[in-house]
């Protein structure tokens, strides 16, 4: 990924000297060329084209910051309203991601979400234990959890 990056930026750059004037525009040009000239060229180079884990990692963030507005929102409504009206638990997940990076991007996402935190995780750091706000079903949590982050943080590291 990172030869890539650099090759793209080398044909942004080789561009803008062909072009005879270093302006942003043309750099933007040349790294669209170089997007194009990359994209071809990835079957040669052995990797997988690097823009797809570029928008994962895109992905991923849009997906926290919905997240961290809904949380923040459901927060809000909590302290609010006239009666605590919450079902605090503790569920055990245990998750299919491999490796450690993995896991505390898994770990920090589910903490700095409003309501949830990581408590703790198993020996073998594969199961964590969430502490969760609302718990009105746990396999719901865990589908919760599942669906967005961990198969967000999949697709980036694929």
């Amino acid at each position: 990924m990172a030869f890539q990056i650099l090759l793209n930026i080398v044909i942004a750059i080789f561009w803008m000297a062909l072009q005879g004037e270093y302006t942003s525009v043309n750099f933007v040009i040349g790294y669209v060329i170089g997007l194009g000239v990359v994209y071809f060229l990835r079957g040669s180079l052995n990797e997988t084209f690097y823009m797809r884990r570029v928008w994962a990692i895109i992905k991923l963030i849009v997906i926290f910051i919905k997240e961290l507005v809904v949380a923040n929102l459901d927060m809000i409504r909590i302290v609010l309203s006239p009666k605590l009206n919450v079902t605090p638990g503790i569920i055990a997940l245990r998750t299919d991601l491999k490796t450690d990076w993995e896991i505390t991007i898994l770990s920090m996402c589910i903490t700095l979400t409003p309501g949830t935190m990581t408590m703790d995780y198993s020996q073998d750091g594969r199961t964590l234990y969430i502490h969760s706000i609302h718990m009105n079903s746990t396999q719901e949590v865990i589908d919760d959890v599942r669906n967005n982050f961990e198969r967000a943080i999949q697709e980036v590291t694929k």
